[in-house]
């Protein structure tokens, strides 16, 4: 079980394994071993990529209307920023930052496709925006691409290819967060789980360590609203009915 599992997340993954405990009976016994969560958390600033009207708006078509039983049918979007720290020859330490393009599938809350970068990077959200294109080709309904009004969002060559595969796109309302939960609740999770508290040293470690955590995040981590299975899990149980 993963450290950052809560009462709640340790009785789905008991029941799934056959095991009928209550939430009342889990709790007290992990408090008793000292096993509750205590992953730091705090709040930070959050990164806005907004630099006003650069391009093309979309309306919001997704209206905070986030669940879905079709996979690959509403994929949403979002950067976030990371800092990380080298130390020079001299000894003298400089802070650096590390940004994340995750795309992500509504149905099931998989990140399907992502790019990390030391910039904000307009090829950085390009490649990631085309792979989330191709592994949601399978969708049979037309496909809504869902973002802020983020600046990469806005670029000509970003909108042109959501028009070319015939994708809607959906931005958020300027400055509503709420209009984008799902993405910030995937951000906040992330950070809190492997980021507050831990100070990384390098580029290749805090990337590292972000890969491994989608891919836990995906095939491992349970969630409440699948049922308490992972994202793929819940795919794959779709695509089989």
């Amino acid at each position: 079980t993963n450290k950052n599992y809560g009462y709640r997340r340790v009785v789905g993954e008991l029941r799934n394994q056959g095991y009928c405990v209550t939430k009342k009976k889990v709790q007290r016994i992990m408090q008793k071993l000292a096993l509750q969560v205590t992953s730091f958390t705090r709040k930070s600033r959050k990164y806005s990529s907004y630099k006003g009207k650069v391009g093309t708006v979309a309306p919001n078509r997704i209206r905070r209307r986030f669940n879905t039983y079709i996979p690959h049918q509403k994929i949403t979007t979002d950067t976030t920023e990371f800092k990380y720290y080298e130390i020079n020859a001299k000894g003298q330490m400089t802070m650096h930052k590390l940004y994340l393009d995750p795309f992500m599938d509504m149905c099931n809350c998989e990140i399907i496709s992502y790019g990390i970068d030391r910039h904000p990077s307009a090829k950085n959200v390009m490649d990631a925006l085309e792979k989330a294109i191709v592994i949601t080709s399978d969708c049979k309904y037309r496909r809504t691409f869902h973002s802020d009004q983020g600046w990469a969002y806005q670029m000509k060559a970003y909108t042109y290819c959501l028009k070319e595969e015939r994708i809607f796109q959906s931005m958020s309302r300027k400055g509503n967060c709420h209009d984008n939960a799902v993405m910030e609740n995937f951000f906040g999770l992330l950070k809190q789980e492997i980021y507050y508290g831990v100070t990384y040293y390098s580029y290749d470690e805090l990337k590292l360590e972000i890969e491994r955590y989608i891919k836990y995040y995906n095939e491992h981590r349970m969630k409440e609203k699948l049922g308490w299975i992972s994202s793929v899990q819940y795919r794959l149980k779709l695509l089989a009915a």
